[in-house]
């Protein structure tokens, strides 16, 4: 069906992102999957051609006239090429609201160049080892030391982790106060006692930047928090429906891969497998109407927390499904290393977990039934 969220601006840049990607980075791309990471260069690249600065004000190099439909180009047309570009979304999408929405001006002149043009990549760490992202039991620490924050603690999971140069740190300012003691730091990963740990060995997503961090007695200037002291699970959560809509375009974009790819290798198949390809091509498409709506109304600023939740839980769901169902369809000699399908199916399974599990996206929905009392 003809899709309407997308306007001619769009679709220029869909044709600049997607000879990036098949001229630059999908020759270079195996040796990301080896390294766990794409290289410093793509990052800089991404700022040269405006991804980087989607959303952001001209004033500070911004793309001019952008919003989170630029970002859905990008994330399905590096679906189209298989490629797990997680860090980019954590980049654009996740981490750079904060900045938009909770710096001071004296903050975005200081930061926000940087990472437009590619020569700074961020990091949103919340996750924590003997946590998970249970913001109530975060244990890492920010006292105050004269105009300074010592901090002390250690988060896992970190997309972004071993590449970032600036980290937007959740952690806790009043200890005793549970989700209403939180604070955002912007922490520069020279900064002395900063650490980043292992490279994280995953099931999938081989090249996507993950690690986890450590903080010891490391002093932040005060300067450097993002709004105002224990604002932090107030600013976290307000950025929620991008964030899982971010994820949703994400899974709806590798759905359709998936099927694309998994028919145009299909050699005179059964009925049995056209009808189960007729089921895939059913669900995608209702999957595309749903994020397009989704979108349209992120856009205008009327995307609420259920409806982010629908769109994930669907979106993600429906990845699975399709994907199981093309993985058996084309059977063994799929589920060997380097074949896109079986990657696509190994690379979306946590899509279900991070950004909230499906099962808290049904805990967010079923909230906004009026369920009659017995």
């Amino acid at each position: 069906m003809r899709r309407t969220v997308f306007e001619d601006k769009h679709e220029h840049f869909r044709a600049t992102v997607r000879s990036f990607f098949a001229d630059e980075v999908l020759p270079d791309y195996p040796s990301w999957q080896k390294d766990g990471m794409p290289p410093r260069w793509f990052w800089r690249r991404a700022g040269e051609l405006g991804i980087l600065g989607i959303g952001v004000p001209e004033e500070f190099g911004g793309l001019p006239d952008s919003d989170l439909r630029h970002s859905a180009v990008v994330t399905e047309e590096a679906q189209r090429f298989g490629f797990a570009l997680g860090g980019l979304r954590v980049h654009t999408d996740i981490a750079m609201p904060y900045f938009l929405e909770y710096a001071t001006t004296e903050q975005k002149q200081r930061w926000l160049p940087g990472l437009v043009s590619g020569e700074t990549v961020v990091s949103l760490a919340i996750s924590e080892p003997g946590a998970g992202s249970d913001l109530k039991a975060m244990a890492t620490r920010a006292r105050i030391d004269g105009d300074d924050y010592i901090i002390n603690g250690a988060k896992t999971f970190i997309s972004n982790g071993r590449n970032a140069d600036l980290v937007v740190l959740a952690c806790k300012t009043t200890p005793n106060a549970g989700r209403d003691g939180i604070s955002l730091i912007v922490v520069d990963a020279q900064t002395r006692g900063f650490g980043r740990g292992r490279k994280l060995d995953k099931l999938g997503l081989h090249s996507q930047d993950l690690a986890e961090l450590s903080f010891t007695d490391m002093r932040v200037p005060k300067s450097n928090r993002l709004g105002g002291e224990n604002d932090g699970f107030a600013m976290l959560t307000s950025n929620l429906a991008q964030e899982r809509l971010s994820i949703a375009l994400n899974s709806q974009a590798s759905a359709r891969s998936t099927l694309d790819a998994t028919v145009s290798v299909l050699t005179a198949p059964s009925q049995a497998t056209k009808f189960a390809m007729a089921e895939c091509e059913t669900e995608v498409q209702a999957g595309q109407a749903l994020l397009d709506a989704a979108l349209s109304a992120l856009v205008e600023r009327r995307l609420d927390p259920r409806d982010a939740a629908v769109s994930k839980l669907y979106a993600t769901e429906l990845h699975g499904r399709v994907a199981d169902k093309c993985t058996r369809v084309l059977g063994p000699a799929h589920f060997v290393s380097g074949d896109i399908v079986g990657q696509f199916y190994l690379d979306g399974r946590v899509s279900r977990i991070y950004g909230g599990s499906s099962e808290i996206m049904k805990v967010i929905i079923a909230q906004g039934f009026n369920f009659p009392r017995s």
